[in-house]
């Protein structure tokens, strides 16, 4: 009897292989999805069945793709905005036998209208469920955003209350196998930790602390999200079926001249903040590759063309397995050598950085200048500087056209790696006049503790 979690680093999507009896099962497969059936293959068994907690908002679903590699049948939730073409329906109180194992579906909507969560039974133990696979309704520390409605704010809180609800009643005893770990975009208040039981969240869980109805909806209402554009495409390729990922996972290499003349729609320099800061290629925006899967889907299109620039060669692997996830992998190469360019002569642009004392004097007697705020809506409420102004990172995307391009703008964020993001934006979009606060709040409350 086998049950693996298997994680995808960036966007912290966990999916899961369980198997008994020479068959297998994957809960919420990834798009590059070889790595299931290697598992299964390994352990001695075969795919027999996909199931789906819901239509994935921050990642292209491997459903359709790992269904053509195994012949397994995948099962998804009634009542999606348009029909899963690649999936049958599975109902509240379905049933599905995996050797010794049980997997018995729940109708858990709120997150989105298609959710449902898969409780597990071992028919040797049949008393009560061993775990059950939530979805993005219950994490570990937290609950499902319910922001993907917005004309419908109250009732999908409500359904989210109701499906918890259902979730808690399998008993204390139910590990929870979530979709998605911290540092997801799914969720906010997720713990480090990824493993726990439905008892100790009706501890521990914030918002399962909430056990009014009324007073539950009201905080939900209330909540801040963000829906980068890229959510939108996410959503249309898992109802259609997203097609395979490439073959071959690394960008091709290339020279100086091929990216000087490649015509790509985005040169993305996905080295450190401070590399990029230090020195660049003209044009080129900075997305560190850890930072990717976060942001990339605010400032690519579907479609558009990108030219990656990065430190090695694992950087370039790194970011190509990052892109294909969520479906912006129209790549047309990668190129590594920017010291050895500089050296050669080739014209960088430089991004300056400033400190705190900087900032204040600024702040009292510049002309012409702008601080701003580009972090998220709650952590700017919880602590702002008295005289910045604030755009959230990701909507500079389109915001940018509301800054004046004459005016001398400071970047900051929490720490300056969102705010080296913001300034690699503008300076690809033609801004001469920016510089970056380094530390930036971390800084300004060290200095003023």
């Amino acid at each position: 009897m086998l049950l693996e979690k298997i994680k995808t680093p960036g966007l912290s999507h966990l999916s899961y292989l369980v198997g008994s009896g020479g068959q297998a099962a994957v809960i919420d497969p990834r798009r590059d999805c070889a790595i299931y059936v290697e598992k299964a293959r390994a352990a001695g068994l075969r795919i027999t069945h996909i199931f789906e907690t819901h239509r994935n908002e921050d990642l292209v679903s491997g459903a359709p793709i790992l269904a053509e590699m195994t012949g397994a049948t995948v099962l998804h939730g009634p009542n999606s905005e348009r029909p899963v073409v690649y999936a049958k329906t599975a109902r509240n109180g379905d049933c599905f036998t995996i050797g010794q194992l049980e997997i018995r579906v729940l109708e858990t909507p709120g997150h989105t209208d298609d959710h449902l969560a898969y409780a597990l039974f071992d028919t040797a133990y049949p008393e009560k469920a061993v775990g059950v696979f939530t979805g993005d309704a219950l994490f570990v520390g937290d609950v499902g955003r319910t922001d993907f409605y917005p004309d419908r704010r109250e009732e999908v809180a409500g359904l989210l209350y109701d499906s918890l609800q259902d979730i808690l009643a399998l008993g204390d005893q139910a590990i929870i196998y979530p979709a998605h770990g911290a540092g997801s975009v799914c969720g906010s208040g997720m713990a480090e930790r990824e493993f726990s039981t439905v008892g100790h969240e009706r501890l521990n869980n914030p918002r399962l602390q909430i056990t009014d109805r009324d007073d539950f909806i009201d905080f939900k209402v209330s909540e801040n999200h963000y829906q980068p554009p890229y959510f939108r495409l996410m959503e249309r390729l898992n109802m259609e079926g997203g097609e395979a990922p490439p073959v071959v996972m690394r960008p091709r290499n290339l020279s100086l001249d091929q990216l000087n003349s490649c015509g790509a729609d985005h040169l993305i320099d996905i080295r450190e903040p401070m590399a990029y800061a230090s020195g660049h290629l003209h044009g080129s925006m900075s997305l560190p590759v850890n930072m990717l899967p976060a942001f990339a889907g605010w400032f690519i299109e579907e479609g558009q063309s990108l030219a990656l620039i990065a430190s090695d060669e694992e950087q370039l692997a790194t970011a190509m397995a990052h892109l294909v996830r969520i479906a912006l992998d129209n790549v047309v190469g990668g190129y590594v050598g920017v010291v050895p360019a500089a050296a050669k002569g080739e014209q960088m642009q430089q991004t300056p950085m400033i400190n705190t004392s900087e900032v204040e004097d600024r702040l009292t007697e510049a002309e012409n200048w702008t601080l701003l705020d580009v972090r998220d809506i709650d952590e700017r409420n919880a602590n702002a500087i008295e005289g910045s102004n604030h755009i959230y990172v990701g909507h500079l995307n389109e915001r940018w056209h509301e800054l004046d391009q004459n005016r001398h703008y400071t970047l900051m964020c929490a720490s300056g790696a969102r705010a080296t993001i913001a300034a690699g934006w503008l300076a690809s979009r033609g801004f001469e006049h920016i510089d970056i606060y380094l530390g930036s709040m971390g800084a300004w409350q060290a200095a003023h503790d």
